[in-house]
This record gives structure tokens, sequence and C-alpha cells, in this order.
């Protein structure tokens, strides 16, 4: 069963951004409350008992008992709006229901239990659908819908259909994957670093020893000493014929 939860709001006279801001100032938080052909009222919830009063809930399937200046309705949220930037709440649609009527809401999904492919061949559980959708009475409004894994192996899969939630038709459609074991992933080979890639490449240096005999610019500047040049060959004189 869903669980309730009481919450205060007081009406809010001005509408508007300007408003809203306003209310957000005063640590409040902007709301509205409509339902069964009534007309839209604004409210202002107080900030800090929101956020309790949601804490360790699933908001969408869970019984708001909304006090609005004395009177009290059993809601449901509709919606939350957060800030873009900070997880503050910045508003709050509340839907009016009725008992012996039904209402169309969605719930979450629990997966109970570890996969034997998981467990015995190291694969991976995906859930790939979190919440369904069902009508049903407020009375028989489930707090979750729990759906046990432990008998997957790598490749199976379990859908909609395989879910069993009492009292209340399931809309979400059957066909559809909830959850599955997927194969574990490969292990990527590191890529082999530059310095190794340089180290495996080169090759030892070749050191020619010289002949006998054997001269040339090369072999002059081999003997000259470190630090400073060889001697330059002696230049002919010009204009004078070798003789």
């Amino acid at each position: 069963m869903a669980q309730t939860v009481s919450l205060s709001a007081t009406l809010r006279e001005k509408t508007g951004k300007g408003a809203a801001r306003q209310a957000r100032f005063q640590k409040r938080v902007p709301a509205v409350i409509y339902g069964h052909g009534r007309p839209t009222q604004t409210l202002m919830v107080d900030a800090l008992a929101l956020e309790k009063a949601l804490t360790g809930i699933e908001p969408e399937s869970t019984l708001i008992e909304l006090s609005v200046d004395g009177k009290t309705s059993r809601t449901l949220i509709r919606e939350i709006q957060r800030h873009p930037l900070r997880p503050d709440i910045i508003h709050v649609d509340f839907y009016e229901i009725r008992g012996g009527e039904k209402i169309t809401l969605k719930v979450p999904v629990h997966l109970v239990g570890t996969a034997d492919g998981v467990r015995n061949a190291g694969g991976v559980l995906d859930q790939v659908t979190r919440e369904v959708e069902i009508e049903v009475l407020p009375e028989n409004i489930p707090d979750r819908v729990e759906l046990d894994v432990t008998a997957l192996r790598i490749g199976d899969s379990l859908h909609v259909r395989d879910l069993s939630i009492p009292n209340a038709a399931i809309l979400t459609g059957a066909d559809l994957t909830i959850a599955t074991v997927v194969p574990p992933r490969a292990e990527e080979v590191a890529a082999p670093t530059a310095e190794a890639a340089t180290t495996e490449v080169a090759e030892p240096e070749l050191i020619r020893k010289v002949r006998e005999g054997e001269e040339g610019e090369e072999g002059e500047a081999a003997a000259a000493p470190e630090g400073k040049a060889a001697p330059k060959a002696e230049e002919k004189p010009k204009g004078k014929k070798e003789e």
C-alpha cells in the first residue's frame, strides 16, 4: 500500500513571477491544487516541511493529506519542479483524488536479488525501464513494484508482462523490457607508450673501424680534438699553375 504523508499549506493571494520569487525568499514553495472540477488554487508550502515530507518516499505514488486553511484534501503530487543548478524545489502541483475513483499514475520498479549471470558469469545487470504506468483505486496504490531477477542468466530479460500488481491494471506495454543481463565487457589492452615503442624500434649504433691508410674529411674530423675544428686543407695560390 502507498504511504501517506501529512502536509500543511496556505492560500497564496498574489500570483506571477514576482510573487513566486517573494515566496521563495521567505523559504516557502509556490504550489497549486486542482482536480475534480475545482478551480485551481494557488498555495504556499513551507520549504523545510516539504523537503522533510518527501525524504525517503516515492513522491509520485505517495498520498499527501494536504491541509489548506483547516480543510484537508487527499492528493497526489503530479509534478515537482527543481532549480536547474540547485536541488531546491521551486514549485509543486497537487492533484486532488477521491475514494472509489480510479486514478492513473506511475509507480517505480525495484529489482530484487542478484542475477545468476552476474553472480556466476560476471555479467552486468541493466535496468532499462524504471517505472510503469497503472490504473488503480487510491486505497490500492502500491508503494513500489518489485521484480525478482535472481534466475536471469546472460542474455535473459524480464518484461512488463512479468510484473504482478494486485488490484491494478498495468497500462505500459507488455513487451517493454525492464531488465536484462548482458555479457561482461572485454578489458581493453593497454597501448604501448611512446617511450616503449621507441625502445623497441631503435637499433644499435653501428661503429665502423677506420681502415689503415683511409683518408678524407671524415677521418680528419674524427681526429680533431673535442671542441676544436679540424684544420683546413692548404689552399693552392691563385694564378699559379701546378708544377
